[in-house]
């Protein structure tokens, strides 16, 4: 602890929210962020997070056992708020005393954050503006994650930089912020923690894990890309809501624009209605990463990946990557009060 004297007196609040000894959360990777991951970052210190994605609540239940059976440090949950099951999956991590739940992928509807809390565990949301934040802090989120459009996965339209600049200013005095997207040194981290983050969450930099069970071609591709690689998806049609999605350009990234082709004409046709519509995307992404994940088909499969892939370049354990952030965040810290003084 001595030796990142600097980034944990500034990482305090949030190691005090989370009960970690570094406030580094893992970014919930669908299919990546699972048992093994998670426990790994948590017993290294960070706070590793469950991935929920389109889990039953059975499989939930059974994720989260898994989870405590390899680590007693806490962790945490991710729901994705429009899951038609979402209040039963709520009810499973209560069961299990989860302490914190992670709602992202949208407004949480009426209700979910109250049943959270009643349950015991604290409520983190994604806030992608400084409105929304207020609002969602308002309605009882204990905190905020505040992610760029430089991170992997769903991502939304403004950089990571700018969200930080515009919001920590103004709400990370009096509330608990985690800032997200594109982070891929320690140097980084100190930036924002002297802005007034709380911390930060990483998901990129974890993927590739010695404790990560993604297949070894999927590591493989993150090692050969560059940050240019790692593209937003394209949408095709303004009537679908398609948030953008982060992944490495590929056979993927086309069959992708062939699906919303593929749904739109559905819905001229009267074959789906808008939710449905949207459901049919979802699907696609949860079995295109699948495939890329588990099976290791990174051709036609979705690699998402934030810019800060370029930086992903060798398998190494989970507890070398957090040390290695820190001694960065550490040094830069450390240079800064030199200067100054």
């Amino acid at each position: 602890m001595a030796a990142y004297s600097k980034t944990s007196a500034l990482m305090a609040r949030g190691c005090e929210f989370l009960g970690t000894e570094h406030a580094i959360l893992c970014g919930a990777m669908s299919w990546v962020s699972e048992r093994n991951l998670v426990s790994a970052i948590s017993n290294a210190g960070g706070f590793g997070v469950i991935a929920c994605g389109a889990m039953t609540p059975d499989l939930l239940d059974a994720e989260i056992a898994g989870t405590k059976a390899l680590t007693a440090k806490p962790f945490g949950v991710n729901l994705i708020t429009m899951h038609p099951q979402l209040f039963d999956l709520i009810e499973v991590c209560k069961k299990h005393g989860v302490g914190h739940v992670v709602l992202a992928g949208g407004i949480p509807p009426k209700g979910s954050v109250e049943a959270i809390k009643a349950g015991g565990a604290k409520v983190i949301c994604f806030a992608p503006t400084l409105a929304l934040g207020k609002k969602l802090l308002r309605s009882g989120a204990d905190a905020l994650v505040i992610e760029g459009m430089e991170a992997g996965g769903h991502i939304g339209p403004v950089s990571t930089s700018v969200l930080a600049q515009e919001i920590l200013p103004n709400l990370a005095a009096d509330n608990l912020v985690f800032v997200a997207g594109g982070i891929g040194r320690g140097e980084l981290i100190a930036g924002y923690l002297e802005m007034g983050a709380a911390g930060v969450q990483l998901g990129t930099r974890f993927a590739c894990a010695s404790e990560s069970i993604a297949h070894a071609d999927f590591k493989k591709a993150f090692f050969r890309a560059s940050a240019r690689d790692a593209i937003a998806s394209v949408q095709v049609d303004p009537r679908l809501p398609v948030i953008p999605v982060r992944a490495l350009r590929n056979k993927g990234t086309e069959e992708f624009t062939a699906k919303q082709l593929e749904v739109a004409r559905l819905l001229d046709e009267g074959v789906v209605d808008m939710g449905a519509a949207q459901l049919e995307i979802e699907h696609f992404w949860a079995g295109a990463l699948r495939r890329a994940v588990i099976d290791g088909d990174v051709e036609s499969g979705s690699v998402m990946a934030g810019q800060s892939v370029g930086m992903v370049t060798r398998e190494e354990p989970v507890a070398d990557i957090i040390a290695e952030l820190l001694t960065e965040s550490e040094a830069a810290l450390s240079n800064r009060g030199a200067a100054a003084a």
